[in-house]
């Protein structure tokens, strides 16, 4: 039934300061803005090997707030301790250290400025799958 990452959708009041602070995250400009004109209410990325989507959604058309609790979605990095340092220095705070879950799996996750956790992981079997 789940076939894999579609797109992850996080929220911010601001969602243009959320375009620049994941722009530098990310090393990219988004490539999808709605509406064209004037400020945005959702604007979209595509990252990865996969090229997998990320939206960023104007808090405004959130159901509920949400806050720094509920599902975290791991994206893969190959050096889990530098992205989670990088993204401290970027201005999110710290959610879970990096934790080795077990051989060729770590994760670590940060809650960015726009109260959304945002989760990094060393997944040994996202690079067999690669290959």
């Amino acid at each position: 039934m789940l076939r894999g990452l579609t797109t992850v959708t996080y929220y911010a009041d601001d969602v243009e300061a959320a375009a620049r602070w994941y722009s530098e995250v990310l090393g990219a400009e988004p490539y999808f803005r709605r509406p064209l004109d004037g400020p945005p209410a959702y604007l979209e990325f595509r990252i990865g090997d996969h090229q997998h989507e990320l939206g960023i959604k104007d808090s405004r058309y959130a159901p509920e707030k949400p806050g720094a609790n509920g599902a975290i979605v791991y994206w893969h990095v190959d050096d889990v301790e530098g992205a989670f340092r990088r993204l401290l220095d970027l201005g999110a705070t710290e959610h879970e250290k990096p934790i080795e879950r077990g051989p060729g799996f770590v994760t670590a996750s940060v809650v960015d400025p726009f109260g959304n956790v945002l989760g990094v992981m060393f997944n040994q079997h996202y690079l067999d799958m690669l290959r």
